[in-house]
Parts: structure tokens; sequence; C-alpha cells
């Protein structure tokens, strides 16, 4: 007599639990690559890139490594080889590193027509947005090898109609700060080479001056890696311990207080703000920063233990990688990139942190060489993200249903496979007669089951992939395309297909290659019969 068995696609990918564990969830993947956690439910494979221009895209500054994205005004901010350049349409770009803008400000012909400021080693790059009372406020940049720059553009018309401001900003002599933030109508700084350990925090609502009023530094007892402003208190992230620094607008009790002298940071690019906490990667592991019910407490929570094995190798090259992050809001998303320079784009690694009401949940992407990413509103408040690569292309991330690196369309390569499954008993041999499966299309796909029996063991003949062709399209009145779509398809059609083999565990594994629509799986009934006990 055959036997029922369903699982729901949920829990995210585990790399962390041994093979006992994992029958105790269903549920989570034992791979999880290039798909997302759907905050819906299910896995959902994600979207691809396409380059910022589209046909017409150049490069802000040839085949120099992107160092930075800000997304700024109605365009973005690019950093990249010597120089800092915007767009509004990836078609052209102009340099904003100037010498010598007037402190009125420039019209579009003056500043364009001024001679570059050159950012010799500029490296990897901290945006701060100061606000204040103008169209789009004033973007600060640190990059530890130069002194902080600041851009601001004025007017609301056509660029050319526009008028710009820009220059450098004395910290200290010719200290370089490698991070900054906006804190409480301050511009902090830190992490400058020969004042490691020091920050420095600018005058009162006005962060291009370091010596008026209610500007000032404090020196601390570990060398400063990151800054973010957190509720009320702006949090430092150092390479062994974690402060906070309170008061800062009042120099009689101006101070800061530890929060941690037993975990530091590993890299600036790691620190986001998501959910009304800070994420960030450290010696072991993702953790969080987030406040309590008391006024001014914080704690440490850990929070990656699904994927330690990954993370744990993430913080043993941490000095080899070029690590980026950005939070995608509208998807309650935490991405982070890491690879080397000389990684090849097609093995180029992610991790992708969803967070549900279980807390977080983990994917991995393969094929992103994302050397800087962002994410952030524009003038009209839609939320823009774009990365950038090793080759100085920009592109707009998490868009499409390829990867189009150079503006030529590559597959996309995902899997989910669930953990090996006993069904309850893995003493019991089973023989398996059909499985449905539960997807949810956004367009016309063909994605390919595979079924494996007893961990994969080579001495037992292990089926042929079975190719899923026949998921029916579901027909939405004012969409539906005659011919394509199926009348009376439900958005989350079950797909049934008859599968062969026995054994006592059995994993099934949900694949793609191409560069057709993104799905989601939501989950599995497996048919069985059990077929004798050794």
């Amino acid at each position: 007599m055959s036997q029922p068995f369903g699982l729901s696609a949920r829990g995210g990918l585990y790399t962390s639990l041994n093979q006992l564990e994992m029958l105790a969830q269903p549920g989570v993947a034992s791979k999880l690559t290039n798909f997302e956690v759907d905050t819906d439910g299910g896995y959902r494979r994600i979207n691809g890139f396409s380059l910022f221009g589209g046909g017409s895209s150049v490069r802000p500054n040839g085949d120099n490594k992107v160092l930075g994205i800000f997304v700024y005004a109605d365009g973005v901010i690019v950093c990249s080889g010597t120089g800092i350049f915007f767009s509004q349409t990836g078609t052209s770009w102009i340099s904003i590193a100037k010498q010598s803008v007037s402190s009125s400000g420039d019209n579009h012909s003056t500043f364009t027509g001024r001679s570059d400021l050159t950012r010799t080693s500029q490296g990897q790059v901290s945006f701060s947005l100061f606000e204040g009372t103008t169209d789009y406020g004033t973007v600060l940049i640190c990059d530890g090898a130069n002194k902080p720059y600041f851009f601001r553009m004025e007017g609301t018309g056509a660029l050319t109609s526009r008028t710009f401001f820009g220059g450098e900003v004395t910290v200290d002599s010719t200290k370089a700060p490698a991070v900054g933030t906006i804190h409480d109508k301050h511009f902090v700084v830190g992490g400058a080479a020969g004042a490691e350990n020091t920050i420095y925090f600018s005058a009162t609502n006005d962060p291009e001056s370091f010596t008026a009023t209610g500007s000032g530094s404090i020196v601390l007892e570990d060398q400063v890696v990151g800054l973010a402003s957190f509720r009320n208190d702006l949090i430092i992230f150092c390479k062994n311990s974690l402060f906070k620094l309170l008061n800062i607008n009042d120099s009689s009790t101006i101070t800061v207080q530890p929060i941690t002298k037993n975990v530091g940071c590993l890299d600036a690019n790691s620190i986001q703000e998501i959910a009304g906490d800070l994420l960030f990667l450290s010696p072991d592991g993702l953790r969080t920063v987030a406040g309590t019910v008391r006024i001014g407490d914080v704690e440490l929570g850990s929070v990656s233990r699904p994927i330690q094995p990954t993370i744990k190798s993430i913080a043993a090259n941490i000095n080899n990688l070029t690590v980026t992050s950005a939070v995608l809001r509208s998807k309650s998303q935490y991405r982070l990139f890491y690879n080397t320079d000389g990684t090849a784009n097609t093995t180029a690694k992610g991790v992708i942190a969803t967070l549900t009401n279980e807390g977080f949940q983990y994917s991995e992407t393969e094929g992103i060489k994302a050397t800087a990413i962002a994410s952030g509103f524009d003038k009209d408040g839609l939320e823009q993200t774009f990365h950038g690569d090793g080759d100085g292309y920009i592109y707009n991330h998490d868009t499409g249903n390829s990867f189009d690196y150079a503006g030529t369309a590559s597959n996309i390569s995902a899997a989910y496979q669930t953990p090996n499954l006993d069904f309850g008993d893995v003493g019991t041999k089973k023989t398996m007669r059909y499985v449905r499966l539960s997807m949810s299309p956004e367009g016309i796909i063909q994605p390919t089951l595979r079924v494996r029996f007893d961990y994969e063991d080579p001495a037992i003949a292990q089926p042929l992939d079975y190719v899923l062709d026949s998921i029916p399209l579901p027909s939405l009145f004012g969409s539906g395309v005659f011919g394509t779509n199926t009348f009376g398809a439900p958005a989350d059609p079950l797909v049934r297909k008859s599968i062969q083999g026995s054994g006592n565990t059995v994993s099934f594994a949900v694949t793609s290659v191409d560069q057709n629509f993104p799905y989601t799986v939501n989950g599995l009934y497996i048919d069985y019969t059990p077929s004798g006990r050794r």
C-alpha cells in the first residue's frame, strides 16, 4: 500500500547540520544556489542583472574596478580607479571629483570644465549622506587613501541647469579616514592611517568643517573598522571590540562606552541596517546589534548558524576578499558578496539572508561578481539597486532573467536540493511512485527534477533526470496570452511526475540552467510504497 509524504519548502539553506539532524527538518535545503527565500513562502529562483544604460551603456572609467556605488538624486555615483563619477542614465558619465570648485557653486559648464581631482590609490569607498535642507543632500566619500570628498547638486531641472558643489574635507592635516557616517547632525569618520584608533566628528550641522563649534575627536583602545548611527547612539565597530558614543552634542557629557570586548568586525562593507537592527560580519559569524526595551541598551545576537561553514570560510580568507553588501528593503533581504580579484564571473559567490517571521533564512548566489553594491531611494522615493564589477561595468541589480555580463546574456544556473529524506524510518526501503511539486511560475519555465537514493550511493542505479516540461502557466485577466497560458490553471500548479527507483533514503533537486522566467518551489508531495526492511 502506498504512503504519502509532504514537505513545505521553508527554513532556507542549512550547511551546518549533519545528515541525521537534517532528517528532522525536511523543508530546509541542503543546497540552495541562485534561489532566494520568499517571504510569502517557498524558494524563488532569483532575478538576474542587466547593464545600466542598456545597449548604449558605457563604463564610467574604462576597465577600472568599481570601488563604490551610491544612489543619489535621480542617478548614481560611482567610484572607480582614481575618479568619482555621476550618471542619470548609464549612457554617459560626468566626473564629479573636481579641483577649485567655487564655494557658491558652479554651473554645469564651469563644473565639468574644471580639472579633475585625482584620488590616488583610492580604495573601497564609504558613502554618507547629510540631508540638510538642500534638494538632494550632500554626499561625503571616504576611501582610506585621500581626504574625504563632498559633493552636492542643487536644482531640479535638467542636469545642465543645476548647480554643483564639491571639494576635499580636511579632518586633521592630511588624515585620510577609511569610513564615515552621519550621526545626529555630525559627520563622523575613523580608520585613518596613523590614527587607526581615533574617531573625528565635524561641527554641528556642518559636515565640511572639523574645526568649528561642535567638532572634536576621541581616541579609543582598539582600531576602528566601521561606524553606524543606531537610534540615539553611534556604534563604533573595532577590530576586536564594539563601542557606542553617547551625547555627541553635549561636550560635558559626551562619552564612549564599551558594548563588548570580545566581538569585533571583519569588514566595514558588511555593516547594514535591516528591520531596525545592525547586521555585520564578525569572526564568529553574522551578528546583529539590536535595541532592547531598556532605553539606550543594546544586545548582540548571532544569526548565521545555518550557514556557519560558509561564514567561517569567509572569515578565514577575509584579507584576500573584496566584501560588499546591501539591503533590498522591498524583499527584507541582506545581500553579501565576497570574491577575490582573480575569481571568475561564473564562480563568484554571495550570500542572501532573508528576514522572515522565523528569523533570517539563507541561500547562496553563484555567478554575480559584485565588487560594490548599493540599494537606495531615488528622488521619487523608488528603491533602486545597482552593482559594479571588477571590469568597470555598472548593472541594474535584481532584474531580468539572465546574468548580462558586459551586455552578453548568460544563463542563470539555479539548484534547490532537499535533505535526504527517510519518511520517518531510515530502516525501511521505499519504492517511489510519483511526486507532485507545488510551483509558482512567473512565465514559461522548464526546470529539471533530479532524484537520488541512499545519499547518492554510486553502487545503486540512480534514475535519469526528469524534465518538467508540462507546467501550466496560469492566465490572469488582461494579461494571458492565447496559445501560451492555460485557461483555468491555478496560480500555484501542482506538477505530477512519475518517478522510478527505490532506497532507504531519497533526495530531490529542482534545477534550471536557462534564461527563462523565475519560479517558486513551494513544496513537494511524494507517494511511495514501503517494500521491505533491512
